[in-house]
């Protein structure tokens, strides 16, 4: 299996443009949210009434997907692992809590979605090289660890 680097570096090979890049800082999250959402959306086969209010978030078909992304993580690095299991910690509760109202999760989250991949397209065709998970769909589970990167250099954390 590539390094955590390894994968940061071929990555990198795609997203050279500040344009695109800028792009990625906002469509990534938006991306990532917007799957979550959706998976909140599908009905669980479990009732959640009978877990704690603070668990209800985790236990539904976003908390068994980011289980298996968290293990992915998990084996390419321990800290981004950490970094990425708030950041998808967050993604749940904010879902939960839009579900909680009369806003449709399912609806926004498609439309979240839809439009930041447009967005990501549209960066790749300003960078003249097209998306990194047309040449592996492990890059999906990469580019928000990529972001993560950043963000851990800025502040001082090895990942």
């Amino acid at each position: 299996m590539k390094s955590l680097q390894n994968w940061f570096d071929e990555y990198a090979e795609c997203h050279q443009n500040e344009t695109n890049k800028a792009i990625h800082w906002v469509c990534i999250p938006s991306i990532y949210y917007s799957i979550v959402g959706l998976l909140v959306s599908i009905p669980f086969p479990f009732s959640t009434t009978n877990f704690p209010e603070s668990l209800q978030p985790f236990v539904n078909w976003a908390g068994v997907a980011l289980m298996a992304a968290m293990l992915f993580y998990f084996i390419l690095s321990f800290t981004m692992a950490l970094g990425m299991l708030f950041f998808s910690i967050v993604c749940l509760y904010v879902a939960h809590f839009i579900s909680q109202f009369s806003v449709s999760l399912w609806v926004s989250s498609l439309i979240i979605f839809t439009l930041a991949w447009i967005g990501q397209f549209y960066g790749h065709k300003i960078e003249g090289k097209k998306p990194s998970f047309f040449n592996d769909v492990q890059f999906l589970l990469i580019g928000p660890a990529w972001l993560m990167g950043f963000i851990y250099k800025k502040i001082g954390v090895r990942y």
